[in-house]
């Protein structure tokens, strides 16, 4: 992705997308659409983690789990800024209906919520004893995911390329660090 988007390549892409999505463009739709935005900001993603972390260490003595969640959040972070630096991609100019500033790619609303919702889904999953509980945790966080992705498209400050590339990012991210946390457990483990 950032190689297309660095060569230019990707416009027509995101010039299709940026078309269907806006052509949804109704005022209860922003507002909803502003609601995700806002769930998806850095604020709200601070809170929320303080918030699970607090769960994680106070109620469910899970000391390796909030390393792990304070891995895929905080590098999620970095990583976010550190591509933001590396591209230095200006965001759309055209029919914004909310102001952002900074570079687009990737986006940081998209890299936060699939951090944010993929480790949750990865903590929780062990917990939920049902399929359809499992089933169920799985939708909402691919639901969270996908509707704060596209509502940076809808509100115009974002590049569909700028929120698959943020999710690429994160969830590469997020992937390798549950991969290290596995064999961390898988050794303790062992050695038990």
């Amino acid at each position: 992705m950032a190689i297309f988007v660095g060569e230019h390549d990707i416009q027509r892409f995101d010039d299709a997308i940026i078309l269907f999505v806006q052509g949804f463009e109704t005022p209860w739709l922003t507002s909803i659409m502003k609601l995700f935005t806002t769930i998806g900001s850095t604020p709200v993603v601070i809170l929320l983690s303080i918030l699970i972390l607090i769960v994680l260490y106070k109620v469910l003595h899970h000391r390796v789990e909030l390393i792990l969640f304070l891995s895929v959040i905080l590098g999620t972070a970095i990583l976010n800024e550190a591509l933001k630096y590396l591209f230095h991609r200006a965001r759309p100019t055209t029919h914004r209906l909310t102001e952002a500033t900074g570079f687009s790619f990737p986006s940081g609303h998209s890299m936060e919520a699939f951090a944010l919702y993929g480790v949750l889904a990865f903590l929780l999953w062990r917990h939920i004893p049902t399929q359809i509980g499992r089933i169920i945790l799985i939708l909402i966080s691919m639901i969270m995911i996908l509707l704060i992705g596209t509502s940076r498209i809808y509100l115009g400050v974002h590049y569909p390329s700028d929120v698959f590339g943020g999710y690429f990012a994160s969830g590469f991210w997020l992937a390798a660090t549950i991969w290290i946390y596995l064999r961390y457990q898988e050794k303790r483990e062992r050695s038990v």
